[in-house]
């Protein structure tokens, strides 16, 4: 006998034909219960509309978008126009320029302003409402006033078992917030964040753009002083100042230094 097929006994003749599904009980209704149709009218009566009541009109136009901005009737700053420019020259389509777009709008105003949608959209020639739909689709990018100064505390996996929650906990209590939020004076705003990518130096945060840790206790209340005081904040904790593996003294990469972002007024690069 073929090891395909069952040893046992089989209770239908041919193991090829399928067997014959069992026939479903009689439904009985219950008192006062009468069964479904067969089928359904494709048509209600008039009292079943009328049951049913009006349907809401839905309008047959909802607005146009905003065009596309005349660059001649938008004020743009030099500098923010060079740098947009600068980066739309990196790529063969436009578009693919609308996250450093929208990185230099937020660097120069805090968060990605209407304005300064606009005014990005106007030097690359594309609608507000396309960068704001990429402002919109990721998290770093702001659509609403933010701190002057971004704490980001990784809470994943690595940095959560080396206490990041705690440490979150540490720079809520020393700014006087809850997790996403900005403190009175607008200076700082804190919140927890998934993954940063630097397991090597758990429990780490992200500040201004820039990656710290190990922190230790009470590191987070020495941080926040400083970003309130616009001071330097924990040179020996910022990862890109450390040592290259095999060299013997820090070495900055040029391509950091030289980055627009590094030459800010009062950040330190």
């Amino acid at each position: 006998m073929t090891p395909l097929l069952p040893k046992q006994p089989r209770d239908w003749d041919d193991a090829r034909e399928p067997r014959e599904p069992p026939p479903m009980p009689d439904r009985q209704d219950e008192p006062g219960e009468t069964s479904p149709p067969d089928t359904i009218p494709a048509k209600l009566a008039v009292e079943e509309l009328e049951r049913t009541g009006p349907v809401e009109s839905i309008p047959d136009e909802v607005g146009e978008p905003a065009p596309v901005p005349d660059p001649s009737e938008v004020d743009v700053p030099r500098a923010l126009a060079q740098e947009i420019r600068r980066a739309m020259k990196r790529y063969p389509e436009k578009r693919s320029a609308s996250i450093p777009a929208l990185w230099a709008v937020q660097r120069r105003y805090g968060w990605c302003t209407p304005e300064g949608i606009r005014e990005a959209a106007a030097v690359m020639g594309v609608t507000p409402g396309y960068l704001e739909s990429v402002a919109t689709f990721y998290d770093l990018f702001h659509t609403s006033p933010q701190g002057e100064h971004q704490v980001l505390v990784c809470t994943n996996i690595s940095c959560w078992l080396r206490g990041a929650d705690q440490l979150l906990a540490d720079f809520c209590e020393a700014a006087g917030v809850e997790p996403g939020a900005t403190t009175e004076d607008g200076k700082v705003f804190v919140r927890g964040f998934e993954c940063l990518g630097a397991c090597d130096i758990a429990p780490m945060a992200s500040i201004d753009e820039r990656y710290y840790g190990p922190f230790e206790d009470g590191e987070a209340e020495t941080v926040i002083d400083q970003l309130k005081r616009n001071a330097e904040v924990l040179p020996e904790k910022r990862l890109e100042d450390r040592a290259i593996a095999g060299g013997p003294k820090a070495s900055a990469d040029k391509r950091l230094t030289k980055h627009s972002v590094n030459k800010v007024k009062g950040r330190v690069g």
